[in-house]
């Protein structure tokens, strides 16, 4: 398992879509409005709270639409992989 606190500012994006993510992934927005682009619709997480789930092998995509704080945990763990 992997547990990551994401402090984003607002309009911070990710650069390229992941593809063929190889976990599962849970992500909770903590504070601020938050999206996540999956294929074929995006979610935003507006509240406290909110929270999505995709599963290995989905690609995805986010942005922060306000300074944000979201906590991600992905499982399984992948030896060797670090955050940039």
């Amino acid at each position: 398992m992997e547990i990551k606190w994401g402090v984003h500012a607002p309009g911070e994006e990710r650069a390229e879509w992941v593809k063929g993510e190889a976990r599962t992934a849970l992500l909770v927005l903590i504070s601020g409005r938050f999206r996540v682009e999956l294929p074929g619709r995006g979610v935003l997480l507006a509240e406290p709270g909110d929270y999505v789930v995709w599963g290995k092998g989905v690609d995805h995509s986010w942005r922060a639409e306000e300074a944000s704080t979201v906590l991600t945990v992905r499982w399984p763990s992948v030896p060797g992989y670090r955050a940039g």
